[in-house]
């Protein structure tokens, strides 16, 4: 598998629906482990008061969609689809895509502002076309991907379309064999062109994977400070995001020393924000991979997840789909991930090989710590599994490289 970095989007292309394979590929919407509300999270198992703001800003957030959504509807704009990078075993795929209105000649996936990911109105209950390299989906429809949404009719129906949720996502399950490496996955809907998004398929024979953190693990965001962090992921210039030292290159180097591991990239930011992400990781020469992110649209009863139970939830989707991997987990201390990554070890004994963290300084990780000169970052994880440290990327590979040679 090829891990050297691709454009962030390949070009767009239209595929001639009579020249399209006859033998469709079934597909079918899930609940996968990240997408399922906790018990915990659940609306119903929350204080009164508690369910009396989230249904507040439910119903706010609502509101202010319905409201965009005429003003959208007034300017002409109609549904586009805004396809995010996909991952598969050998057989099956997990795509995942969300509908939008949007101007005419507006294009999908281009590189925006934080802000104006944040501000795209939803298109609900759209009909997708889909297929992987030229091959059809055939969709069976059984409700929206969330858990507590109502049941379709007609729950049965084979449809060559797929159907976006109430807040125009949309996560399918593909059951296809593929040989490894990228494919391309095209949507379509009516009235626009077929977009194009790539498709990782991993190596059943891939022993080794990396799960990394994006925030403050490769890219410098100061998630520990609210404001520093808002004003980063929403206002700063794509361009300008800034990444962190020798990073990139350490993560070559892991893939140099394993050249069939897929690398997966999460982030407890929304997936308004994909776009900027992907061409940051694609133009500060890190290796391609998926990228899973969360909704962080309100709904009744999921509500916005947390970072940490995102990461474990992600982490635990990607123990079940590549039960043979073994995983290094890379992150940094500046929020929660030393003692969620030692949860994953604990839980998964065996399967994770090293923990990466990348230590922040006082001034990214707190003002007051800055001043002080304190850090309010954790300490060590208490774990079986090797353990690195390091301010840069640099001082990460003078340890960590070394202990991974002896893996390979």
């Amino acid at each position: 598998m090829d891990h050297r970095p691709t454009e962030p989007m390949p070009p767009q292309g239209a595929i001639p629906a009579d020249d399209m394979p006859t033998v469709p590929i079934p597909a079918h919407q899930v609940v996968t482990t990240f997408d399922a509300a906790s018990k915990r999270e659940r609306i119903e198992f929350k204080p009164a008061h508690v369910r009396f703001l989230r249904r507040t800003i439910t119903g706010a957030f609502g509101l202010w969609v319905r409201a965009s959504t005429l003003v959208a509807r007034h300017l002409d704009w109609f549904p586009q689809v805004e396809p995010y990078v996909g991952y598969g075993t050998g057989a099956y795929s997990r795509l995942i895509c969300r509908t939008i209105l949007a101007p005419k000649d507006n294009q999908p996936g281009k590189l925006m502002r934080g802000i104006h990911g944040m501000l795209t109105v939803p298109a609900p209950r759209t009909r997708v076309r889909i297929s992987i390299d030229g091959v059809p989906l055939e969709t069976v429809q059984v409700g929206a991907s969330e858990r507590y949404d109502a049941l379709d009719a007609l729950p049965e129906m084979d449809s060559e379309y797929a159907v976006s949720d109430s807040s125009g996502y949309l996560d399918l399950v593909a059951e296809h064999r593929l040989d490894p490496g990228v494919h391309q996955v095209t949507y379509q809907v009516r009235g626009r062109r077929p977009v194009i998004q790539r498709l990782y398929t991993i190596a059943s024979g891939a022993r080794v994977g990396v799960i990394s953190d994006v925030d403050d693990t490769v890219m410098i965001t100061q998630a520990p400070v609210f404001w520093k962090a808002a004003w980063n992921v929403l206002f700063l210039d794509p361009n300008k995001k800034a990444s962190v030292p020798g990073m990139s290159v350490l993560y070559n180097r892991i893939a140099d020393l394993f050249p069939d591991a897929p690398f997966f990239y999460l982030s407890t930011s929304p997936w308004n924000v994909e776009s900027a992400i992907r061409h940051f990781i694609a133009n500060h020469g890190f290796p391609a991979g998926p990228l899973l992110l969360r909704d962080l649209d309100p709904r009744p009863k999921t509500f916005v997840p947390s970072g940490v139970q995102h990461k474990l939830e992600f982490a635990e989707q990607l123990m079940a789909d590549f039960p043979d991997m073994k995983f290094i987990l890379m992150g940094d201390d500046g929020q929660k991930d030393p003692t969620t990554y030692a949860t994953i070890a604990r839980r998964y004994p065996g399967r994770v090989l090293a923990i990466g963290i990348r230590q922040l300084s006082p001034r990214e990780a707190s003002p007051v710590a800055a001043v002080s000169g304190l850090t309010s970052s954790q300490p060590v994880p208490v774990t079986d599994v090797p353990v690195f440290t390091g301010t840069t990327g640099a001082n990460l590979m003078n340890t960590m490289l070394p202990y991974l040679r002896t893996l390979v």
